[in-house]
């Protein structure tokens, strides 16, 4: 499970709360992105990131952070990084079956994506809906075969830039909780002052 998590959110947890129980996975591994190639804005730093991750997981033993694109030089292509992964899983002996966790609007993105195709063929995709909403296939993605899951996700009317402004117009993160904001994360804000007001969006 991939992103910026600039700052991770309460919906990212319940994603994955979500994804162990329903795909009865052995483990989340949580990837903050090193530099994100899609996004034209300046993100919070990497290990304020990192961090605000490890406050969010530390409630479950089979979250684990894992700070690889943050520690590879250059863009962060997910392709690159399941490579990685896999040659590693590959190297202990071990099978592995690779789950990627993405949202809806990530999925209907996926062919903008550096190697999309090979990723595909790599990993199942499990991708998150909103409450009843129907698992919709991008039309480039319909023409090649790929493993997908859908999970049912419930609606959770939040985002990180809308936290971020919430932030900065300077609602004090503790008010965020826990609707919004994991409370380890709204310490980890509040003693780092971070996305205070005068910052940028």
């Amino acid at each position: 499970m991939g992103g910026s998590f600039d700052p991770v959110h309460a919906a990212h947890v319940a994603l994955a709360e979500l994804a162990l129980v329903h795909l009865s996975l052995d483990e989340v591994r949580w990837i903050p992105v090193g530099q994100a190639w899609q996004k034209a804005r300046q993100l919070a730093p990497a290990e304020d990131r990192l961090a605000m991750v490890a406050a969010a997981t530390a409630h479950e033993p089979r979250f684990v952070v894992d700070r690889i694109e943050v520690d590879r030089a250059g863009p962060s292509y997910t392709l690159d990084t399941v490579r990685a992964l896999q040659a590693r899983a590959d190297a202990s002996g071990q099978p592995v079956e690779w789950v990627l966790l993405i949202g809806q609007d990530q999925y209907t993105n996926l062919p903008t994506w550096q190697g999309w195709a090979e990723l595909i063929e790599r990993v199942t995709l499990a991708v998150a809906c909103r409450g009843s909403e129907a698992l919709v296939t991008p039309e480039a993605l319909a023409h090649h075969a790929h493993r997908v899951v859908r999970l049912p996700l419930q609606p959770m009317p939040v985002s990180s830039t809308d936290i971020r402004a919430r932030l900065a117009d300077g609602a004090p993160p503790d008010s965020l909780v826990p609707t919004l904001l994991p409370s380890g994360v709204a310490r980890y804000i509040a003693d780092h002052q971070l996305y205070a007001p005068g910052t940028p969006r």
